[in-house]
Parts: structure tokens; C-alpha cells; sequence
């Protein structure tokens, strides 16, 4: 049966610009700061923080409203340990196993990065969004998503963006292929893993790639 339409009102503050103008910057300024970690403290870290980056995810738009997502977050170590173990295992196969081409690895090449990834053993949450293909109503009957893909994607940055405002690091990893995660976490036949999270603190000796980051005119078209 379908739901029929019920506005209702929708009245934010306007601001003035000068405050518009201060709050960009400091965003700005915020997200500059933003950089991808791979070498994390052991620190715990509150569940709560954890649970209010994936509330600010999960206000993220999405086809026709059907928020096409679950995010699955782990803390037991045995756990994690077993999720860094399988992912390896991919990595390993793709950079020596001959999955990934000369010239994909020559790209990574200036981030430093191979198939080793303690760190998802290390940190203190590995957080993974999974896309859901369709969904599954009270009676089993499966229900139509749209923009699956699309509507993940804005969700995992804004997550991204709530880890770094409340001064967390994070990593989007990849590995291909990931079906191991549903295995591990134990997912439903309709979800499949979109991105890993590593979730922590920097470790104090951190260090990340020198890179620069395309400036405005290079990003930007204006008509």
C-alpha cells in the first residue's frame, strides 16, 4: 500500500552572511585538517561516539527514502583480528598475487600503502556499511531500493565528516573482493559491504603521505 504524502512545515533560521561566511570557513577549515590515517592508537573509544557518527550518517538523503543502509560495528578483538586476517589475505592476492594491474599500483605507489594492515586489529572500532541491494518487509517480501549506491556514498561521507569534527580518524578500505565481511559479520543475503571503516584516535607518531589536494579552479566549473 502506498503512503500518502504528509508535509510538514520545514522552517530553519536564516542566518545572517557574515555568520554563513565564519561557519564555511570554520567547516572548511575543519575538513582541510581531514586526512586518511592508517597507523592508530589502541585507545578506547565511547560506543556513544561511535553511535552518534552513524546517526549524523544516517541523515543522509537517499532514493525515495528507503536508507539503503547498515552499519555494522565491531569492538571484539577476536573479531577484528579475524577481519584483518581475511582482508590481507585479498590484499595480499591483489598487490602480489597479480590482481592489480602496474599501473593501479604505480598510483598508490605515493601513498605508501601494500597488503599489511595491522591497524585493523589495532584500533579500537572497525565500523562497515553495508548497501542494501533491496529491502525485506514484516511479511519477507522484498521492497524496491533505488540509488543504493549513491545514497551510500553521501552516507559514508558525512560519516567520515562526523569522525573528524569530533576528532577521530578513519580509513575507507576496499579490499575486492570484500564478501568476506559478510561471512564474518554475519549479513543478511540482501546486504553486501560497501567501505571498512578503521575507527580510533592517531597514533602519536603518526604519519600520512605529503599530498596537496586540487585547489578550487581545478574542481569547480562556473556558468
Amino acid at each position: 500500500m502506498t503512503e500518502p504524502y504528509r508535509p510538514i512545515p520545514y522552517r530553519p533560521p536564516r542566518l545572517d552572511l557574515a555568520t554563513m561566511r565564519d561557519r564555511a570557513r570554520a567547516f572548511e577549515a575543519r575538513m582541510a585538517s581531514r586526512r586518511s590515517v592508517r597507523q592508530f592508537a589502541d585507545d578506547p573509544v565511547p560506543q556513544d561516539l561511535i553511535a552518534s557518527a552513524i546517526r549524523a550518517a544516517s541523515t543522509a538523503p537517499s532514493g525515495a527514502h528507503r536508507q539503503p543502509w547498515s552499519f555494522v560495528a565491531v569492538s571484539d578483538p577476536a573479531l577484528k583480528q579475524q577481519i584483518r586476517v581475511a582482508a590481507e589475505e585479498e590484499e595480499h592476492r591483489s598487490y602480489e598475487g597479480g590482481r592489480m594491474p602496474e599501473a593501479w599500483r604505480e598510483a598508490l605507489a605515493p601513498l605508501g600503502t601494500d597488503w599489511r594492515k595491522p591497524y585493523l586489529a589495532r584500533v579500537p572500532w572497525i565500523v562497515v556499511l553495508f548497501a542494501q541491494k533491496y529491502g525485506v518487509d514484516a511479511s519477507g517480501e522484498r521492497v524496491k531500493h533505488y540509488y543504493v549506491r549513491e545514497s551510500c556514498g553521501i552516507a559514508a561521507g558525512l560519516f567520515i565528516a562526523a569522525l573528524h569534527d569530533m576528532g577521530l580518524a578513519t580509513l575507507t578500505h576496499t579490499p575486492a573482493p570484500m564478501t568476506f565481511l559478510s561471512r564474518l559479520l554475519d549479513r543478511p543475503a540482501n546486504e553486501q559491504p560497501f567501505i571498512l571503516f578503521p575507527v580510533g584516535y592517531p597514533a602519536a607518531d603518526a604519519e600520512v603521505p605529503d599530498l596537496e589536494r586540487k585547489p578550487l579552479e581545478a574542481v569547480s566549473v562556473w556558468r
